[in-house]
């Protein structure tokens, strides 16, 4: 019996092939997630906001007109290419020009645009209209995260910034995508009141960024040193997530917007727990801390916001500069605070200002005394106060 070739084997190896694949596709089989992406979604998510209902009926409108008038034109262009063919007999007719024609075919597209322009326009002035908010919040763009601040309203200031959760970094690492809302899931989820007017106030600390929830109809670029603002109001509970639609960088895949819209008795809850909470993590920047304690507060912050880029073995990737061995963390503590504070290498190493003085501190202890890094040495919340001023 001669011997198999490869292209042979490859094809008797296929069917094995194929039903591996099909096996591991059922593992990884997600189902629609209520509030985001659907399996196999082809229209525009469920409306919860009357915006949304008038985007989708617009865009239905819209796809139906044109519709219409491809099936017209090109309905007539092939009606006359085939019926009034040479093969027939047909010959060419011999005119110079059609004043009705010419008339036709400028004032009929005329009107057609003028009547979608103004069906649309009267969401997109709504749209504008951010006026008589119930709540305002600011969303500030951050490599690769969201900071919320409550700036008018109930839970007035109210901050936190809302991260991807860490455990679904770890299953993109590995390449183990698990559960319904993959890469969508944050560790602090904005809150806001069903049936109440939020005003969403954008703005970026670094590069341009975009604010969006595809279920209430709003999307809204975020752009360092500008003040954009949309709105939006829920008109049923529920958890509601969307993307950052604007190529801001290496990690843009994971930059996830979670809102949760509850009952106002339980946001009334929410913000009383959220302003103990604050309170509690009010640091004393002049209270002098223990180097155990301060690099256990460090290792929880290096996690939340630095591990993404310098890895939690601080070997760093690419152009990421390693934290393990570095001579600027292990010798320059003023050039690494500086760094926290105000940002390196023209933007790819983003300010951290908006954490805490103990935040920034413990971190920056923490880099000191891991890895390779064993240095005994710390630095206090209150040189990291004196150098903001």
């Amino acid at each position: 019996m001669t011997r198999p070739t490869p292209l042979r084997q490859r094809l008797r190896q296929a069917p094995l092939a194929l039903g591996a694949l099909f096996a591991s596709g059922l593992a990884l089989a997600t189902n629609d997630l209520p509030g985001g992406p659907a399996v196999n979604q082809l229209n525009l998510h469920p409306a919860v906001t009357r915006i949304a209902e008038q985007q989708a009926w617009l865009h239905w409108f819209m796809l139906i007109v044109c519709t219409v008038i491809f099936v017209a034109v090109f309905g007539v262009m092939f009606y006359s290419i085939l019926k009034h063919r040479k093969s027939l007999g047909h010959k060419p007719a011999n005119f110079h020009e059609s004043v009705a024609v010419e008339i036709a075919w400028t004032v009929v597209p005329f009107i057609i645009v003028i009547v979608m322009g103004a069906m649309a326009t009267r969401t997109v002035v709504a749209m504008k209209d951010t006026s008589n908010a119930d709540l305002t919040i600011k969303a500030t763009g951050y490599q690769w995260q969201w900071g919320y601040d409550y700036l008018k309203g109930e839970g007035e200031g109210i901050a936190f910034l809302s991260a991807l959760d860490a455990s679904h970094r770890v299953m993109s690492d590995q390449g183990k995508p698990q559960g319904d809302d993959y890469l969508l899931k944050v560790d602090n989820p904005l809150v806001v009141p069903v049936n109440q007017k939020i005003r969403i106030v954008t703005t970026a600390n670094d590069v341009i960024h975009a604010w969006m929830v595809p279920a209430f109809g709003v999307k809204q670029d975020a752009i360092p040193g500008f003040v954009r603002d949309t709105w939006f109001r829920a008109e049923k509970t529920g958890d509601f997530y969307g993307q950052c639609a604007e190529l801001c960088g290496k990690e843009h895949a994971y930059m996830p917007i979670h809102v949760k819209v509850v009952t106002q008795a339980e946001y009334t809850a929410w913000v009383a727990a959220k302003k103990k909470e604050m309170q509690a993590k009010a640091d004393d920047p002049n209270k002098v801390w223990q180097l155990a304690d301060l690099v256990a507060r460090g290792e929880k912050v290096y996690n939340a916001n630095c591990a993404a880029c310098h890895r939690a073995d601080g070997k760093g990737a690419g152009p990421i500069k390693a934290l393990d061995g570095s001579a600027i963390v292990l010798n320059d503590p003023t050039r690494q605070i500086d760094i926290l504070l105000n940002g390196a290498a023209n933007g790819a190493m983003p300010a951290w200002k908006q954490l805490s003085d103990t935040e920034i501190a413990a971190v920056l202890t923490y880099t000191k005394n891991s890895w390779s890094n064993q240095t005994g040495k710390l630095i206090q919340p209150a040189e990291i106060m004196a150098a903001r001023k």
